[in-house]
C-alpha cells in the first residue's frame, strides 16, 4: 500500500499561485481588503388599505408567484382582557372555535370539506387578539371563503370540543414543571410583570373548569365586530374583483361597541434572589430581568443596536466573553425587550452546569458592570449594525410577511411607514446613543434574579448574593409539590 502524500504543501502552492494570480489581476488578497457596496434601498410592496364605512380595516396584498389565496382576520381582545378566575378562557375560544365547527357543518365534516380541497381554516386566541385565517388554492377561493365567513360569523362551539379542549389545556398544566426552561420563562415574567398581571398570569385546573360554552358566545359577541376586525389577504387575485367581493361579503356586518384594552399597572419586579428547586436536573437556568419598554420609544433603534452588541448574536459581549472565553453558558443571551403596546421585559438568560451557577451569575454581574467600564467600540457598533441590516431583509423577504407586518402597525396604531424607517433609524445610531441606552435601560439595582436548579450541586449558595425567596410553583388542584424551604433553597 503506498503512503497517503499531504495535502498541506499541495494547498499552500494552491493558495500562493491563486494569491499571485490575483494581485496581478489587481484584487484584493485579504477579505478586509473587499469592497463591500451599500444595501439596495429597501422599499417593500405596500399592501392596499381599504376602510369599509363599518369600521372594518382590510388590506390586499397581490403576489402571483403561486396559485394560492391566504387570508387571516386579526380581531382585538384577547387573554390579557378575559376574566381572572376564567384564565384559559380565550385558548378554549380560540380552539373551539374551529374545531366546534357551524351551524350547518360540525367541526369534523369542515375538516373534510378542506382537506378534499387541501385548504385550511384556522383561528387562535392570542395575548391581545384573536384570528380567523384560511389558505387556499386560488381555484378554491369561493368555497374555502364560504367557511371562513360561517366560522368568523356563525360558530356553534359544540360542547364536546370544548370539552376535548379543557382536556388539552389540563394535561399542558400537569405537565408544565417538567420543562425547566419553561418554568424558568413563565416565572421571570411573572417575577415582571406581577403574579396576577394578564401578561403573567396562567391558566389553572380551577379556572379552565369555571369556563361554560355561554363564555365563549359571550366573548364572541362582546369582540367580534366588524370595527374591531383587520383583514389581510395576500395571493394571485384581480385586486379589483377581490375588493368587490370582499366589499359585498361584509357590508352588511353592522358596527359594533369598540373592544377596551385591559387596564394594567407595570411597577416591576422586586428586586432580589428567587429560586426554583428541582432536583431532577443537571444543570441551572438562570434569569435577570425587569421591565423593558415599547416599541414606539424614540431609543428604539439604539435598543436594538445595543442588543445585538451585548447579547443578539454569536459575536455579542454575553456569548464571547461568558460563553467562549469562560466555558460558563450551553447558551447566553439577552437585552431590552421592547413590545408593541406595553413595556417588555429586560432579561438576560442563560443555562450552566449545576456546579458553576454562582460562576455564571457573577459573570452576568460582570458583564452588566463591563457596560461603565468597557465603552462601547467603533468596531462593537459597525459589526452590531452590519448584521442588523444584513440580516434585516430576510425578515421580509415575501409580501406576506409584509402584509402581516403592516396589520400589525394598524392594530397597535404605528406609522405606516414604520417598517420602512427602521433601516435608516439603525443606520444613524452612534456609539453615544448605544452607550446612553445601557445608563438609560439597564439598572443592575433592579434586577429580579432567577435560578431554576438544584441547589445542593451548587458552586456556592445563593445566599452569599443576598436574602433569597423561594419560589413555590406546585400546581393548584393537582399533586402538591413539597414547598421549598428557604433553608434548603440556599444551602449547598
Amino acid at each position: 500500500m503506498r503512503p497517503r502524500r499531504s495535502l498541506i504543501p499541495a494547498l499552500a502552492v494552491t493558495a500562493a499561485i491563486l494569491s499571485c494570480a490575483f494581485e496581478a489581476r489587481g484584487q484584493a488578497t485579504d477579505w478586509k481588503e473587499i469592497s463591500i457596496p451599500p444595501l439596495h434601498a429597501f422599499h417593500p410592496q405596500e399592501p392596499r388599505r381599504l376602510a369599509l364605512p363599518n369600521g372594518m380595516v382590510i388590506f390586499l396584498q397581490e403576489d402571483h408567484e403561486l396559485p394560492l389565496v391566504r387570508g387571516i382576520a386579526r380581531i382585538r381582545g384577547g387573554s390579557r382582557e378575559e376574566p381572572a378566575d376564567k384564565v384559559g378562557l380565550v385558548e378554549i375560544y380560540g380552539q373551539a372555535w374551529r374545531t366546534g365547527g357551524v351551524k350547518t357543518k360540525t367541526g369534523d365534516e369542515l375538516d373534510d370539506y378542506l382537506e378534499a380541497r387541501a385548504a385550511k381554516v384556522e383561528t387562535a386566541g392570542g395575548a391581545d387578539s384573536t384570528t380567523v385565517s384560511w389558505d387556499c388554492l386560488k381555484e378554491n377561493f369561493d368555497d374555502v371563503f364560504r367557511v371562513f365567513m360561517d366560522v368568523l360569523q356563525q360558530p356553534e362551539f359544540r360542547e364536546d370540543k370544548i370539552d376535548l379542549a379543557k382536556k388539552q389545556i389540563s394535561t399542558g398544566i400537569a405537565r408544565r414543571n417538567d420543562d425547566p426552561m419553561g418554568i424558568a420563562r413563565r416565572e421571570a415574567a411573572k417575577l415582571t410583570y406581577g403574579s396576577s398581571s394578564p401578561y403573567a398570569r396562567v391558566a389553572e385546573y380551577a379556572t379552565v373548569a369555571a369556563v361554560t360554552r355561554e363564555d365563549l358566545l359571550d366573548w364572541r359577541r362582546t369582540y367580534v365586530h366588524p370595527n374591531d376586525v383587520i383583514l389581510g389577504v395576500v395571493g394571485d387575485f384581480d385586486p379589483a374583483s377581490m375588493e368587490t367581493k370582499l366589499r359585498q361579503a361584509f357590508a352588511s356586518w353592522p358596527k359594533g361597541p369598540a373592544a377596551k384594552k385591559a387596564e394594567v399597572a407595570f411597577a416591576g419586579p422586586k428586586p432580589g434572589v428567587y429560586f426554583v428547586q428541582k432536583d431532577d436536573v443537571n444543570q441551572s437556568n438562570i434569569r435577570m430581568v425587569h421591565l423593558g419598554t415599547t416599541k414606539d420609544n424614540p431609543d428604539y433603534y439604539a435598543i436594538e443596536v445595543f442588543n445585538e452588541i451585548f447579547g443578539g448574536g454569536f459575536t455579542s459581549r454575553l456569548f464571547a466573553d461568558v460563553r467562549t472565553k469562560k466555558g460558563l453558558a450551553y447558551g447566553v443571551g439577552g437585552g431590552v425587550g421592547t413590545t408593541y403596546d406595553h413595556p417588555g421585559i429586560f432579561q438576560l438568560a442563560m443555562g450552566t452546569k449545576s456546579g458553576t451557577t454562582a460562576a455564571a451569575i457573577d459573570a452576568l454581574y460582570e458583564e452588566i458592570d463591563g457596560l461603565e467600564k468597557n465603552p462601547f467600540t467603533a468596531d462593537e457598533l459597525k459589526k452590531a449594525k452590519d448584521s442588523i441590516l444584513n440580516s434585516f431583509v430576510f425578515s421580509f423577504d415575501s409580501k406576506e410577511k409584509v402584509l402581516v407586518e403592516r396589520m400589525a402597525y394598524e392594530f397597535y396604531g404605528y406609522p405606516a411607514d414604520f417598517l420602512e424607517r427602521y433601516r435608516a433609524g439603525i443606520e444613524k445610531v452612534t456609539q453615544e446613543d448605544v452607550a446612553r441606552v445601557a445608563r438609560r435601560y439597564v439598572h443592575k439595582d433592579r434586577l429580579a434574579v432567577l435560578v431554576v436548579g438544584k441547589a445542593s450541586d451548587f458552586d456556592r449558595p445563593l445566599s452569599s448574593f443576598g436574602p433569597v425567596t423561594a419560589l413555590d410553583i406546585s400546581i393548584p388542584g393537582g399533586t402538591p409539590g413539597k414547598k421549598k424551604s428557604e433553608t434548603a433553597a440556599t444551602s449547598k
